[in-house]
């Protein structure tokens, strides 16, 4: 993996560093439960990535936002009309150098709280111009889990979070899905495939 912008690449201290600082890396808990098997994904991953990059874990429960109101204002202005913590949470996206997005299946999909954060990124979308932008060299990954057993609903969730990453002009990297997960104490029997996922970040 190349990152031209920065000064130099340390494999002996594992570290990736810009103007001798560690990248950052946020890794966002797609869900709003705190404390289920998306968040313990979060901490699995968090603890395995800290060594190596400047981390920031945060829940998109965290943030209260409204829906995009579909004025296409900015469209033509490249700005959001509404004010709110979707502000606080895009700047987090633009301070990363990696982003992890960590996804349960709610009906085929990412929660509904992550898909209306995503319709609120519309200023940024590359599909119109003018367009917001975020800074360039992002990297994305996706790590998804679903509580039954058919692996083509993690794809459809890959799908999306990569769709979204490519509006964003966020490479996507890798990813990795997980089916037979409900509950935190099922992520255990996941805990090692996690590592070796996070070690190739």
């Amino acid at each position: 993996m190349q990152f031209p912008e920065y000064c130099y690449d340390d494999r002996r201290a594992g570290l990736l560093c810009k103007k001798g600082k560690k990248m950052n890396a946020l890794i966002i808990n797609c869900s709003p439960v705190k404390n289920g098997a998306t968040a313990e994904i979060v901490k699995i991953a968090n603890d395995c990535i800290k060594q190596k990059y400047d981390t920031t874990t945060v829940c998109i429960d965290d943030y209260k936002f409204n829906f995009c109101k579909g004025c296409r204002t900015c469209h033509s202005t490249a700005k959001c009309i509404q004010h709110d913590d979707f502000d606080s949470l895009i700047n987090e996206f633009e301070k990363a150098d990696i982003v992890i997005c960590v996804s349960p299946s709610y009906w085929a999909d990412v929660p509904g709280q992550f898909k209306a954060f995503i319709d609120r990124c519309t200023p940024w979308c590359n599909t119109h111009e003018p367009h917001a932008s975020l800074s360039r060299g992002k990297k994305g990954y996706s790590i998804v889990l679903r509580t039954g057993p058919n692996m083509k609903e993690c794809e459809r969730l890959i799908s999306t979070i990569e769709h979204f990453y490519g509006h964003m002009e966020i490479e996507s990297v890798d990813r990795i899905g997980f089916c037979s997960i409900e509950f935190k104490e099922a992520v255990n029997s996941i805990k090692n495939e996690i590592i070796e996922f996070c070690k190739k970040i």
